[in-house]
């Protein structure tokens, strides 16, 4: 039989595998080729009356575009892709081959977006992409892939804006205290594409966007900053934002020109019955998948949220806590007086973190619904942060999963009183894109004897967590057997965490 860490690594493979661009599209669009041919995607019926172009950009694309182009055929008239520099040779390294556009491809690919910030090939790139847009008519359609990263790729200030000026705006308000949903606001406010630009350009066509998100909640108008989704914002929203960063008076004359003329963008609701967007790729699809695979290995399984967010302290300890709770299930001890100090401690802390989709008290019913001796599985995604401290070598997948193994041990060492229910414990934390931090794992798996193993190689935990040095923590072990390493996987829907239970 497989060991928790092969059923753990199976689920998250699984789950990453259900997004990646190749099965994500090929699930999601259809072309259907006789008489007059049809774009299916979802279920949803759109007609090819003349021409098909495609746009993209963001992190995943290339591979989305490939997949797309395999789909459209002869149908595709031309394409233009904005994807991060030096992807084509990552992936070629990697031998992903699928992921790259075939020698005769009609889809050109600009890399740029150097770091992750714009620059004038990412700018050279969008004002490609905002041509083709301009010259489609009615009987067009333009078919439009956005990942995570877009927002960088698709940098077009809007004249006289110059993309320095921008960037120079936006980079004085992060440097006072402005939070990036604030940022955002202000990028799109002064951006041609963004906030539902680049569907207005491209009226009268019919344009259909495929979208995968990487931004909790998967809201349309904050991915890559929703350049076919109406804003929510208006220009009044900016002006607050820079009067309350004391930022009104000291504008590029460029900014204030466009702020304050003729509005270049109309401020009136745009009517946006031309546009369709739809996720084809997200967290919640990703843990479904995981959930039907963990079924299918016999566990009874439970989704916590695909938003948990937060501190990774806080998000650690939430769950020690949740693991304790089920372990206390195991030995029998569920309806106990620990029992019920666990269960008060884990609704605080969730009323602390504040996570969007979290309904702990019907989860802790359902657990508590299990009855002792089953083996389970639970299952979560989101993103947490880490406040960095040190200079050591992880990310925060890796330092989660180091945090609970210390939770867990100190739990343990507290409850010497009474004799522990037999029940084997894994978790394991990821990032679906197959990158945690500047190391080359995604993340890692721990289990409560983690840290006695630890102090049997005289490594000290504490330490390597006060030096955010989490990756050279887990290499000590032969064979690196804590560390999660799957390469790249050209898709990005967040980070997964999976805890599995049995007797």
């Amino acid at each position: 039989s497989m060991s928790l860490r092969e059923h753990a690594l199976y689920l998250f493979r699984s789950a990453v595998g259900t997004v990646r661009p190749a099965p994500m599209l090929k699930r999601a669009v259809k072309l259907q080729g006789d008489g007059c041919p049809q774009l299916l995607v979802k279920g949803q019926a759109f007609p090819l009356k003349r021409d098909l172009y495609l746009v993209g950009f963001g992190k995943a694309v290339l591979g989305m575009a490939a997949a797309a182009e395999e789909i459209l055929g002869d149908h595709l008239i031309r394409g233009i892709i904005n994807v991060p520099l030096g992807i084509q040779e990552s992936l070629q390294r990697a031998g992903m081959q699928e992921m790259l556009l075939k020698p005769h491809s009609k889809i050109q690919v600009i890399e740029g977006a150097k770091n992750n910030l714009p620059d004038p090939e990412a700018l050279k790139g969008a004002v490609a992409i905002r041509e083709l847009a301009e010259g489609l008519t009615a009987d067009d359609l333009l078919l439009v892939l956005i990942s995570g990263g877009g927002s960088a790729l698709l940098p077009a200030p809007i004249p006289p804006i110059l993309l320095e000026e921008k960037e120079k705006l936006t980079k004085m308000l992060a440097s006072r205290g402005a939070a990036i949903q604030e940022l955002n606001i202000v990028r799109k406010t002064l951006s041609l594409l963004k906030g539902g630009g680049l569907a207005q350009l491209a009226y009268p066509a019919q344009v259909v966007s495929l979208i995968l998100s990487d931004v909790i909640g998967d809201p349309l108008d904050i991915i890559a900053s929703g350049p076919t989704a109406a804003s929510s914002h208006s220009i009044q929203d900016c002006l607050q934002i820079l009067t309350k960063y004391n930022l009104l008076h000291n504008l590029p004359k460029s900014v204030e020109t466009v702020l304050f003329s003729s509005p270049t963008k109309p401020t009136a609701p745009e009517d946006y019955s031309h546009v369709c967007n739809i996720i084809i790729g997200s967290n919640s699809l990703a843990l479904d998948e995981a959930k039907r695979q963990a079924e299918g290995l016999g566990y009874t399984t439970l989704i916590l949220s695909t938003a948990v967010c937060g501190e990774v302290g806080h998000v650690a300890t939430l769950y020690c806590q949740l693991i304790q709770l089920v372990c206390l299930g195991f030995s029998g001890l569920g309806g106990g007086s620990l029992s019920n100090e666990v269960r008060g401690n884990l609704l605080q802390l969730a009323a602390e973190l504040q996570i969007p989709d979290l309904n702990l008290a019907e989860f802790l019913q359902a657990l508590q619904g299990l009855g002792p001796g089953r083996a389970v599985c639970i299952l979560a995604g989101g993103e947490t942060t880490v406040q960095l401290q040190g200079t050591g070598k992880g990310g925060r997948n890796q330092e989660l999963a180091l945090r609970v193994g210390l939770g867990l041990h100190r739990a343990q060492a507290m409850e010497t009183s009474r004799p522990p229910g037999r029940c084997e414990i894994i978790f394991l934390s990821g990032g679906t894109d197959g990158q945690d931090g500047p190391t080359e794992a995604a993340g890692a798996f721990c289990n409560p004897e983690l840290v006695n193993e630890a102090l049997q190689e005289g490594l000290d935990v504490e330490a390597f967590l006060s030096n955010n040095d989490s990756y050279t923590f887990f290499s000590q072990f032969q064979g690196g057997h804590h560390l999660l390493v799957t390469g790249l996987t050209g898709t990005n829907v967040m980070d997964i965490q999976a805890i599995l239970f049995r007797a």
